[in-house]
């Protein structure tokens, strides 16, 4: 304090002391008004320069700006669009929120369904606004021959009786938020019932299943589960359990080894990116750290990066082998899975443990499995308590921290002369040249702002990464939490307060210097009149900033980095084959990010709206474009990375009620200050945040368990009647879909471009024989443990017969660099919506036991062949995209097409019963390599085999195999 107050008495003619000045008024500036209209102007003229660009480049360009047209199974595919210049805004327009719940699932359904709500609150809330306050403001204000046309606007020149009108705004204001809020409440409950009845919900395991967590050490068992669940519900039916095993570091080695494989195949790209032209020097690469024989080399020591990078896959790969191996069931984890037959059941135990903890644990629903962070998911009550201290102070320092420069920007960027006045040189071009500055002022302050909150939503995410948080979606709707309070606290109350509060701070410690009791002090500064002025003084930045948010959305629309960086990459530098498929990916949408800036935004316009009316109708303008934009860009470019089913919804709920809460403060605040003496129409104010609180509790009540739960009263049945023939059989495969990822998805494999497959052999100076073949040297070989395996030895429609590449790559041809053809593997999918739907591969579907069908699903019936394997006829089911020219089915070991049990038994391939009964061959002529597995004409042994053309002709895998006339048995086919 003594050091404070010796820098508030320095009296001094420098750059110093007017720095001071300015902490105390950093909204003197003149130029607003111009700044508002630059602001208005640059935002309409760019947004539709914008536009126009987008609208001449989409047609040109489906990768960036309709790339799920490409990869949507026919359910879910987007509905088609021109090539004319605004050919896309008509199916925009027509899209219904039904068709929306189709194609792009419930998540982006409430997002586009908030979204239209804030346009109406908006809408609304300016009609009632600016009739009310702007009248009132206008007429009844004091006139001040130098107060601007926008100042006169605010309720700064009113006084008395004439503040009602704000009174009033406020309970309007109040009784309007809370009318779209019951409304849409009720609206989501119907479109949650509707997700309930779906098809795809009842064929989905998650949704029959409980998710048991803190499980003790003597209930650690699938019998343990059952018990623990008595405890709940008695008289429950048989549940298939499952409860969890400690995979040791397998995710660490997995995760070391796809980083080594995409190391090398950046190497490998550079290298090979003219075959024909090699660099005259091998690339080199220094060993890893990881590496246990890291010591042996000596220090600074550069290795031949090809050999190297190989030599160390190949050891990964066994090491996860190995670990594979020794996880077994004698050392389970503190939590597991129990799945019921009824869905209803199901729910009603969660509901009924939702209050009760049995032996200390919790009992919920359990999420999607592409949905659970499975490294969090062993950590105990202390360890995820613990965490998230962590996680909040760090959030907290942040937010500390952050206000130094905050106070900065609210100084100099919101009011340019308030940087003329330490910058003599600035100050004299500001005056010479006002309209220019002001045009500055109004483009650069929010533009520059605009750019910090990019970066939050990243340092957010990976702080709450490390919170303990068991579902990525749970964790997006905190990291959305923390960063709307993070900017309500840091960009709307600092930098509204942050003046007021140190020239309250300033005069406080004059007056008691120079003797001033402190009470009297603080009475005399009257903090509540110099926050009102303040707000005054700063709603046309907040005008100008909401304007601008149109061009922002315009870039969204525009996709303007992703072309650059697109071209980019192609262009200028060496992309390896799986970075290519992965550019033609259609992205995630950061649900975070967007949700903070609505609620944002809607909080600013709420806070402000009585004090400048113009606030609202920025905000309800910028709504109006931003759902046509927003609805494109979900219905034709991003994906949901991880489908919650609309559980966004009561987090947003919450932070509306909060921030109409809010704004009843502002309201307060400012009748106090500028109203009649006995402050009536301040206490007119108080009831409204108590009203607002109720009314969230009556909605909580009275709406969430119907939106959480399908049923609160469980279809309870005899436990030994109870048993499907789904449970009989192993069709849940509970244990599996719920397992960790680490235990059965296949590693990747390095991925070359086919033009270099003739040179890689003489390149690749390691190990060239096929590991798949018994007696092998090398027979743990890449191939043996990646992702190809099974069928990489053969070529498409030539199951005899040995594909000519190196073994241990997969060779992708040119016209095959595309997301289409890899959208069912796990390795790509998982990033882009593949545990999701809109792919007809949702990763928890429950299929009964017959080969290659599936219960229900997107777009599918029972019986259907999952999307994109072969039938017995050996065409394809699916997309040809589905598949290459060098007999790599994409998704042939992927979570999404899940191989069912009777693919790992001797019937694996099996042919389905054909509609007659051929007639019998010639048994000589059945001398294929043993299994579906078998890798060439010469078999696994080496035993002399048939002809190839023979072996084709007679091969039930073969098409013709059953259209040809057979002569042998006058047995004649599909004509």
């Amino acid at each position: 304090m003594d050091s404070l107050k010796t820098l508030v008495r320095r009296d001094t003619a420098s750059g110093a002391s007017e720095f001071l000045d300015l902490l105390k008024d950093p909204y003197s500036s003149q130029i607003q008004a111009g700044s508002i209209y630059a602001s208005l102007g640059t935002s309409i003229g760019f947004s539709l320069l914008i536009a126009v660009l987008f609208s001449l480049l989409r047609p040109y360009n489906s990768i960036v700006y309709a790339p799920k047209l490409r990869v949507a199974d026919e359910k879910h595919a987007p509905p088609p669009m021109g090539r004319g210049m605004f050919a896309w805004f008509g199916p925009v327009v027509k899209t219904t929120e039904q068709d929306i719940i189709v194609q792009v699932g419930l998540d982006a359904t409430i997002f586009l369904r908030f979204l239209r709500m804030c346009r109406n609150i908006f809408v609304v809330l300016s009609i009632f606004g600016c009739g009310i306050l702007i009248p009132i403001n206008l007429i009844k204000g004091v006139k001040y021959s130098n107060s601007s046309f926008i100042s006169r606007l605010t309720p700064l020149y009113t006084y008395g009786v004439a503040n009602w009108g704000e009174t009033i705004c406020a309970w309007i204001f109040d009784i309007i938020v809370c009318g779209f809020l019951w409304w849409n409440y009720r609206k989501v409950l119907f479109l949650r019932r509707q997700y309930y009845d779906s098809p795809e919900y009842h064929a989905s395991l998650h949704a029959r299943t409980l998710m048991i967590n803190d499980i003790p050490k003597d209930f650690r068992s699938d019998e343990g589960i059952g018990r623990l669940i008595d405890e709940v519900a008695p008289t429950s039916s048989f549940a298939r359990s499952a409860v969890a095993r400690n995979v040791k570091d397998l995710p660490e080695l997995i995760e070391e080894h796809n980083g080594t494989v995409r190391e090398l195949e950046k190497v490998l790209a550079k290298y090979l990116k003219d075959p024909a032209n090699l660099p005259a020097a091998r690339p080199t690469c220094k060993p890893s750290k990881k590496d246990p024989s890291f010591a042996s080399y000596p220090k600074g020591q550069k290795l031949d990066a090809i050999d190297y990078l190989t030599n160390r896959i190949k050891e990964l790969e066994i090491e996860v082998k190995e670990v594979r191996l020794t996880v077994d069931k004698r050392n389970p984890l503190p939590y597991g899975f129990a799945s019921y037959e009824a869905i209803d059941e199901a729910h009603h135990i969660a509901y009924t443990a939702r209050r009760k903890h049995p032996q200390g644990t919790t009992i919920v629903l359990a999420p999607r499995p592409n949905d659970i962070i499975w490294k969090n998911m062993p950590l105990n009550k202390k360890q995820r308590k613990w965490r998230r201290m962590v996680n909040n102070l760090w959030v907290i320092l942040l937010t500390i921290v952050w206000i130094a420069p905050n106070a900065l920007i609210s100084i100099f960027l919101v009011s340019l002369s308030n940087l003329g006045h330490v910058w003599p040189a600035f100050q004299t071009s500001l005056s010479a040249h006002t309209v220019w500055w002001s045009i500055v002022q109004g483009v650069a302050s929010p533009a520059i702002t605009s750019l910090i909150y990019l970066v939050l939503p990243i340092i957010f995410r990976r702080l709450a990464i490390r919170a303990g948080d068991r579902t990525k979606t749970a964790r997006e709707r905190h990291v959305t939490g923390k960063l709307y309070t993070f900017f309500v606290i840091n960009f709307l109350v600092v930098f509204s307060v942050f003046s007021v509060i140190w020239t309250f701070i300033s005069n406080v410690l004059k007056s008691t210097g120079s003797g001033t009791n402190a009470w009297k002090a603080i009475q005399d500064a009257n903090i509540g009149l110099q926050l009102f002025i303040a707000l005054c003084d700063l709603s046309p930045f907040w005008v100008t900033w909401l304007l601008q948010r149109n061009l922002g959305a315009a870039v969204d629309l525009a996709q303007l980095w992703t072309l650059v960086y697109s071209f980019c990459a192609r262009k200028l530098s060496s992309p390896t084959p799986r970075e290519m498929i992965e550019l033609s990916a259609p992205p995630a949408f950061e649900y975070a990010a967007y949700y903070n800036y609505l609620l944002f935004y809607s909080t600013v316009a709420l806070c402000f709206g009585t004090v400048q009316p113009l606030v609202l109708v920025a905000a309800a303008f910028y709504f109006s474009v931003d759902i046509y934009l927003k609805k494109y860009l979900l219905i034709y470019i991003f994906i949901t990375k991880t489908e919650s089913g609309g559980m966004f919804w009561r987090m947003l709920f919450n932070r509306m009620v909060f921030a109409t809460i809010l704004s009843n403060c502002v309201v307060f605040l400012s009748v106090w200050a500028q109203g009649d003496g006995q402050h009536i129409q301040a206490y007119s104010v108080v009831p409204l945040p108590f009203l607002m609180l109720a009314f969230k509790f009556y909605c909580k009540k009275t709406y969430d368990d119907k939106i959480h739960y399908y049923s609160v009263r469980g279809a309870l049945k005899d436990p030994e009647t109870s048993r499907s023939k789904l449970f009989g059989g192993k069709g849940d495969r509970l244990a599996a879909r719920f397992g960790h990822p680490a235990l059965y998805r296949p590693l990747i494999t390095p991925m070359v471009h086919a033009k270099a497959q003739n040179i890689l052999a003489s390149v690749y100076r390691g190990r060239l024989t096929d590991g798949n073949t018994p007696g092998s040297v090398d027979n743990e070989s890449i191939s043996g443990y990646s992702d190809t395996y099974a069928l990489d030895p053969m070529r498409v429609g030539q199951p005899g017969r040995k594909r000519d590449a190196v073994p241990g790559f997969e060779m992708v041809p040119e016209n095959k660099l595309d997301f289409s053809y890899y959208k069912g593997r796990a390795e790509f999918g998982e990033e882009h919506g593949g545990g999701g739907n809109i792919y007809g591969k949702a990763d928890d579907l429950v299929r009964p036991d017959t080969p290659s069908t599936m219960v229900g699903g997107e777009g599918s019936r029972p019986g259907t062949p999952v999307q994109g394997r072969r039938d017995f006829t050996g065409s394809s089911m699916g997309p040809p995209a589905t598949f290459d020219t060098y007999g790599d089915i994409g998704n042939s070991h992927s979570m999404y097409a899940q191989r069912n049990d009777s693919e790992n038994s001797l019937v694996h391939g099996a042919a389905a019963m054909p509609v007659t009964s051929p007639a019998p061959r010639d048994n000589s002529l059945d001398r294929r390599a043993p299994g579906f597995l078998g890798g060439g004409p010469q078999g696994y042994g080496g035993l002399p085999q048939v002809e190839e053309d023979d072996l084709q002709q007679n091969d039930p895998m073969n098409y013709d195999y059953f259209r040809a006339r057979r002569n042998n048995g006058g047995w004649q086919g599909w004509s």
